[in-house]
């Protein structure tokens, strides 16, 4: 009988000691955390063509298994909803679209820094000094034609920034709203950079004087060409470049002779990506050789910055045409300056 009262005693004390390890301040053991599950889908802010644009997502989750949901916006747009979305954001990436968008979300605190192994071969200039967004292609500012108008008005080309002036081409010019589409604003920035702020100012101005329209996207202005909306678009070569591609034969081409623009499309991880893992394997991916290599079988002919990728042999022939020493960093950084003294220019 002892015995039995004797366990239970022991059984009593073990189960007060147990308590005073877990109840009364002691450190019960932690327990290892679950592995965080990869996620195998991923949301991405895109900036090229369409076709281009889903090509790159079918063959990124071809090599990764992670699929591609894709949301196509020109540039400005882009920014405006990473913008409106900075508390809970919607997507991990954004592809595609100017550097100057890219400088100025770094500078609001929109994007994550991220230095890829594959962006060491991307020249300096191409990227951000601190990994906030990387090059990835470059394209060329430049004057899409309809041929047609030019023949039968029997007129020259223009070939400089003061032609688009002429009284021939009065309503016969579409540009990029540069609030909206980061196209637009290049030409803005270009111009300022290139004559200095008040006479740049002075000049768009003008410039808007032969406007018919300032399309959403910035590579609209080439289709208005292509279809005879108008005489001339302000838009990137390569959007020029696609449209004779597709068979648009009425389509020239054109560049500003003393100099222009481009644009360096980039690629950036978005502040608090909902899938940070997979949004680093994307820029890892989009800056290898394949990756940049897929926009020429799709309908993008910009040029490239990977120095392994060969840029689109239909590109190739405007590879020494002159640029400006256009600063990115200055452009994004006064982006919202810019536009606002646009806005009052165009308005007086």
């Amino acid at each position: 009988m002892k015995s039995i009262w004797k366990k239970a005693a022991l059984a009593v004390l073990a189960g007060a000691m147990a308590f005073s390890f877990t109840g009364c301040g002691g450190e019960k053991k932690a327990e290892a955390p679950a592995a965080k599950k990869e996620s195998k889908e991923i949301t991405v802010y895109m900036g090229v063509v369409e076709q281009s644009a889903k090509v790159v997502a079918s063959e990124f989750e071809k090599d990764t298994g992670i699929k591609v949901n894709f949301v196509r916006m020109s540039g400005g747009e882009t920014l405006s909803r990473i913008r409106a979305e900075k508390n809970n954001p919607q997507a991990s990436v954004w592809y595609g679209g100017s550097a100057d968008s890219f400088i100025m979300a770094k500078k609001e605190g929109l994007l994550e820094a991220y230095k890829s192994p594959n962006a060491e071969k991307i020249k300096p200039e191409f990227k951000d000094a601190d990994g906030y967004w990387t090059g990835i292609y470059q394209g060329y500012l430049g004057f899409i034609l309809d041929g047609r108008y030019f023949d039968e008005h029997k007129l020259q080309p223009p070939t400089s920034w003061d032609d688009l002036l002429k009284p021939e081409f009065t309503g016969q010019i579409v540009m990029g709203n540069p609030g909206s589409a980061s196209t637009g604003y290049v030409v803005v920035s270009a111009i300022v950079q290139s004559m200095g702020e008040e006479k740049g100012m002075e000049y768009l101005a003008k410039l808007n004087k032969q406007v018919k329209q300032y399309t959403k996207a910035g590579a609209a202005p080439a289709r208005s060409a292509a279809l005879g909306e108008a005489a001339i678009g302000i838009t990137y070569l390569h959007n020029g470049i696609r449209l004779i591609k597709e068979g648009n034969t009425n389509v020239r081409l054109s560049l500003p002779e003393e100099g222009t623009a481009y644009e360096l499309g980039a690629v950036a991880i978005i502040k608090n990506a909902p899938d940070m893992e997979a949004a680093k394997k994307f820029v890892d991916w989009a800056l290898t050789k394949k990756a940049q290599e897929i926009g020429q079988h799709n309908n993008s002919y910009q040029f490239l910055t990977n120095p392994e990728a060969n840029p689109p042999e239909e590109a190739m022939k405007f590879k020494d045409a002159k640029l400006i020493d256009y600063n990115f960093q200055w452009s994004g950084d006064n982006r919202a300056r810019l536009l606002e003294a646009w806005n009052k220019a165009v308005k007086e």
